[in-house]
């Protein structure tokens, strides 16, 4: 197993603590500027065995997730049976695919396989198997509609 480069644990980071916010914005419905200023000054600042994160990313992350709210849960309840909605779903599990589909959606730069990975990675410290392989598929599907060549050239789908 190879070991996170920095630029990957300065992002890992930053993921994290934008689906923390997304969750304290959904739960609380506080003021975006001002939870990304508190995560920013007591709560990210690096310490012992943790990487800086990458507060320009975590930023982005949270101003999306909540600027891009609507649209990115059309997308999302898109890839929902008919029987569930987005409503139903546990609002962590809710903060980790609307942060991982604005990062598919606006981050060109970052490979789309990579956000996916780097999500479940996160989900594990949330949920169980059955949660985290929903979460893989629902941003699988998302990244093969919204980045498909990308998706298709990295890993073809199955028949």
């Amino acid at each position: 197993m190879t070991r996170p480069t920095k630029a990957t644990g300065d992002r890992r980071a930053a993921r994290l603590a934008a689906v923390q916010a997304l969750y304290q914005l959904d739960m609380a419905d506080g003021e975006l500027e001002q939870v990304i200023a508190e995560f920013a000054a007591h709560r990210l600042p690096p310490g012992p065995g943790r990487a800086a994160p990458d507060l320009v990313l975590f930023a982005d992350l949270v101003r999306g997730g909540v600027g891009q709210r609507e649209a990115l849960d059309a997308l999302l309840a898109a890839k929902l049976t008919k029987d569930w909605s987005l409503d139903r779903l546990p609002t962590t599990l809710r903060a980790v695919l609307r942060a991982a589909a604005h990062e598919i959606l606006n981050h060109g730069e970052i490979p789309p396989q990579v956000t996916i990975s780097e999500y479940v990675a996160i989900a594990r410290g949330f949920f169980d198997d059955q949660e985290i392989g929903f979460i893989n598929g629902m941003l699988d599907r998302l990244a093969r509609e919204l980045r498909g060549a990308e998706m298709a050239a990295a890993r073809p789908e199955r028949a």
